[in-house]
């Protein structure tokens, strides 16, 4: 009698076995909500970091063209970062704080992402006047810069200070990039393919940096989707 059972019972087995398989994992897509990382427009950031001009802002916001010069003598621009996700940060070579821990991760984000052409960095010096190109490659050959990664920037400091201020966010918005002013943080700022901002992440702590390297995969998994 219970063989006859099992015998008859069967093809319900594998009737149910088949619509797990199937059916499930259809419903599972159906349900799942996409993980998308947040687009930072100046209303969203902490208004202390935003221009007045700027505050009002709520969609559409960009990093605006730069023209930097790298620690080997070469122009940078925005063009050299069209279509790639990039890290940036600012920084000064004779820093003896923070400034140490976050050369230390962001090398271990290229180290990491070396191999990734989708992926590159972007550091700029604070204070240019002193950090000229001889001190940036000599910088660079300390921290393992691989060129073409990861460019380790001066220029002009009014035009550092606006793109740290009006651009990133990424400093509280006190001063005008003359001669007195002076810029310190450890935020590192993550920018999609579009130039927009999608994180920011204290470039001291390493749990921030595995939230990076998550946020990374977020973002090329929304670009691999499209």
């Amino acid at each position: 009698m219970e063989l006859k059972f099992f015998k008859k019972s069967i093809p319900t087995f594998i009737f149910l076995a088949l619509f797990s398989v199937v059916v499930i994992p259809v419903f599972y897509q159906l349900l799942k909500v996409d993980e998308k990382l947040k687009i930072y427009n100046p209303a969203d950031v902490n208004p202390r970091l935003v221009d007045f001009s700027m505050k009002h802002i709520t969609k559409d916001h960009t990093i605006a063209d730069f023209e930097l010069t790298n620690q080997n003598g070469e122009k940078i621009t925005n063009k050299n970062y069209k279509d790639k996700i990039y890290v940036a940060d600012f920084f000064f070579t004779r820093c003896q704080t923070i400034c140490i821990a976050m050369a230390y991760n962001m090398s271990e984000l290229q180290d990491f992402y070396k191999n990734d052409d989708d992926i590159l960095f972007l550091s700029h010096s604070v204070t240019p006047i002193i950090d000229s190109v001889a001190a940036l490659k000599e910088y660079a050959d300390r921290k393992g810069v691989i060129d073409g990664k990861w460019n380790i920037t001066t220029g002009a400091k009014t035009h550092i200070y606006e793109l740290a201020r009006k651009s990133y966010f990424a400093v509280l918005d006190e001063g005008t990039g003359d001669e007195n002013d002076f810029i310190h943080t450890e935020q590192f700022v993550l920018v999609d393919k579009e130039k927009r901002i999608r994180g920011y992440y204290d470039g001291t702590e390493k749990e921030d940096m595995e939230k990076l390297k998550k946020d990374i995969l977020l973002l090329k998994e929304e670009y691999a989707s499209q």
